[in-house]
């Protein structure tokens, strides 16, 4: 459904209410109702009585499915919020427990595994009778995102996954371009490698964040080292898969001579920013990796992998 642009949200705006930075550690309860509206619209509501048994059937079973994914994995029979008396109702359980929940990051569990059941069950076997699937579960997905940053939560789902957002104009410019040009077959791994240091981001793991930035970015170049048939050595580090990409041009040539810094960035604002503050031992005194460095090292890796992937697509069009 479309957001409105209510009276009380342009008053909040011209007196500079509206919040201009992101948070990351609450999200409000309007945030969280509004979220539960949007399952109603997507997913359906199983106390609806317009629905027939089978549809309210397919409904529940879809609630039942997420509910049991949660228990399990947070080792639990019900959900806190289950009634202890009555029979389970799914939708029931699920919304209050997203309602109640303290922990954000289980606030998140629930949002992004929901969304993924949007994104790819209803996608396809729509629960609704609509004859427009996909197109409703991009909405649903769009608003998603559009409340997130009307509340100014840092948050987006992107690809499957909850990541962390910083700054709007970097992760419009390279971390969502990165992540649509890497869901590729091809790219898969590499994929997977940049969601991950973002995952680890999200969860303080600044050491860990680094390591899988360095891995998705020689994942890609090996990737197109694949495709390309260009042959590398099984071990191959950053430094020597860089060789190999400007040996084979993948870098016109005259970019080579013209930016002579170019391959000087690649091979040391990657690999050097995991090697000195995460890839070897840390000794005595523990080494810390502040949480804006991190954020740079992924905005640097997002903006690489882009140029990188890119440029390989361009090589069939000289």
């Amino acid at each position: 459904m479309a957001i409105f642009d209510l009276f009380s949200k342009r008053q909040k705006t011209l007196r500079g209410d509206a919040p201009d930075v992101y948070t990351y550690d609450d999200l409000p309860n309007a945030l969280r109702v509004q979220i539960i509206h949007i399952w109603y619209d997507s997913i359906g509501n199983d106390n609806d009585n317009n629905y027939n048994s089978i549809d309210r059937g397919k409904v529940n079973s879809l609630y039942k499915f997420i509910v049991g994914i949660l228990c399990r994995e947070y080792g639990m029979l019900k959900l806190p919020t289950a009634e202890k008396y009555n029979d389970r109702v799914y939708l029931s359980e699920l919304t209050n427990f997203l309602l109640q929940e303290g922990d954000i990051e289980r606030q998140l569990d629930v949002i992004e595994l929901s969304f993924k059941c949007i994104d790819r069950a209803t996608r396809n076997n729509y629960l609704l009778g609509h004859n427009d699937a996909s197109k409703v579960a991009d909405a649903a997905i769009s608003e998603l995102n559009d409340r997130f940053k009307e509340h100014g939560i840092g948050f987006q789902y992107i690809e499957g996954k909850i990541v962390r957002v910083d700054s709007e104009l970097i992760h419009v410019e390279a971390v969502k371009p990165a992540l649509r040009l890497l869901n590729k077959k091809n790219y898969l791994g590499a994929q997977q490698e940049f969601l991950s240091a973002y995952e680890h981001y999200r969860h303080g793991k600044q050491k860990e964040s680094l390591n899988d930035c360095l891995k998705s970015f020689e994942s890609t170049m090996k990737a197109i080292c694949d495709k390309r048939k260009w042959v590398y050595p099984p071990n191959a580090t950053a430094k020597a898969l860089i060789q190999i990409c400007f040996d084979n041009n993948l870098i016109p040539l005259l970019w080579q001579q013209q930016f002579s810094s170019l391959r000087s960035m690649l091979e040391s604002g990657i690999p050097t920013g995991r090697n000195k503050l995460s890839g070897h031992g840390q000794g005595t005194t523990p080494t810390i990796v502040p949480d804006y460095l991190v954020t740079y090292m992924l905005h640097m890796t997002a903006s690489t992998l882009v140029f990188l992937t890119t440029a390989e697509k361009n090589l069939d069009e000289k």
